[in-house]
């Protein structure tokens, strides 16, 4: 089927069918009419995927709210006393599935912990595998191994290995925020930097540990960042194919002293355009490379990510169960979606739903 885009030039559309789409490329269309970019995201998105529309059923643990960073979009850190770092047997009463939804994911996030080596993290995976051999765990950030290979003065690749010698299946690409020097030295400083996210992600995709790729956008960054960003996503994966999943997420205002500047510079957050626009680009320059791309419902809302369903994303994330991070920094959506309610939204929205699970094989 040929379709025609009037205001989109016909080698952009040549380039796009083939995923040969360059920087100069996004910005043109993230400039362009909305509608008709839309539409060559959507059918791209088809070419991809069909009428499917994934969803897992997991939960969520945040072990910890303790962290030493710095970083200047965060609500949910706590660095004083009333910080909470859950004990073995915390983290395991939360891993019992007794919702009665048959988890096949578990996703463990925490915080930059100053004094505790990798055996706290070994011995959460392997209780986690002994109390449930079947569930997939989804674990630690980039700069949570990053951290973790520093202060327990292993190599990237060592840390990784253990981890994954213990029980760890596949990792989150958080803490890529935006993959720019400049854009990090202002809100997250002690962060790793760009090519030290680069190098943990791949590492890991050689040692077998697959990962997501995440985005945050809507703060301080330019639209040539955000296009690099995802052009870098890309680069990654034509290295070394271990990339699931693309999850833009826009930034959360509340209750952190970047959103309260960017309030007082009369701005309040990213526009659901802009959101759609984002999800379609990220669509068309990862054709080939990164198949799925998801809609945060936690972040964009059920209605607007169900939405952008037809505007390039093909996959709504999980149940999560107990969300905790974007709940502190703002987010109204709730801790919770059932597995009924994204078959109502996918349905509703003319899809197919598909439960999937981590590696995106259909349950």
């Amino acid at each position: 089927m040929v379709i025609e885009y009037s205001s989109i030039p016909n080698d952009i559309v040549h380039r796009s069918r083939k995923g040969e789409c360059t920087r100069e490329d996004g910005i043109y269309l993230f400039n362009t009419e909305p509608f008709e970019l839309f539409s060559l995201a959507d059918r791209l998105r088809y070419e991809s995927v069909g009428k499917d529309v994934t969803y897992i059923i997991n939960r969520n643990i945040n072990f910890t709210n303790q962290c030493e960073g710095t970083c200047g979009f965060c609500a949910f850190r706590n660095s004083g006393e009333s910080g909470f770092i859950y004990s073995i047997n915390e983290i395991m009463e939360k891993v019992k599935d007794e919702t009665g939804l048959y988890l096949t994911e578990i996703c463990l996030q925490g915080g930059l912990l100053q004094d505790v080596g990798i055996d706290f993290y070994k011995n959460i995976l392997e209780s986690v595998k002994t109390e449930a051999p079947d569930i997939h765990i989804h674990a630690f950030s980039p700069m949570e191994i990053y951290h973790l290979s520093k202060i327990n003065n292993l190599s990237v690749k060592k840390t990784l290995q253990e981890l994954k010698n213990s029980g760890l299946d596949s990792m989150p690409g958080t803490a890529a925020e935006i993959l720019s020097d400049r854009v990090r030295e202002i809100i997250c400083p002690d962060k790793l930097t760009t090519d030290e996210w680069i190098n943990v992600v791949k590492l890991a995709h050689k040692t077998g540990i697959p990962t997501t790729s995440t985005m945050m956008y809507g703060h301080i960054e330019t639209l040539e960042e955000r296009i690099d960003h995802i052009l870098t996503i890309r680069k990654i994966q034509e290295e070394t194919n271990g990339i699931t999943e693309f999850v833009p997420l826009p930034f959360m205002l509340s209750n952190n002293p970047i959103g309260e500047q960017i309030k007082k510079e009369g701005r309040f957050g990213t526009t659901g355009i802009e959101d759609l626009k984002i999800h379609a680009i990220a669509r068309i320059l990862l054709h080939g490379y990164v198949n799925n791309i998801q809609a945060s419902w936690v972040k964009l809302g059920k209605k607007l990510a169900q939405v952008a369903l037809y505007h390039g994303a093909n996959d709504l994330g999980g149940t999560l169960i107990e969300e905790s991070i974007s709940k502190s920094a703002g987010s109204k959506e709730g801790e919770f979606i059932s597995p009924d309610e994204f078959r109502w939204l996918i349905e509703s929205a003319g899809k197919t739903p598909k439960q999937r699970n981590t590696l995106y094989q259909i349950v």
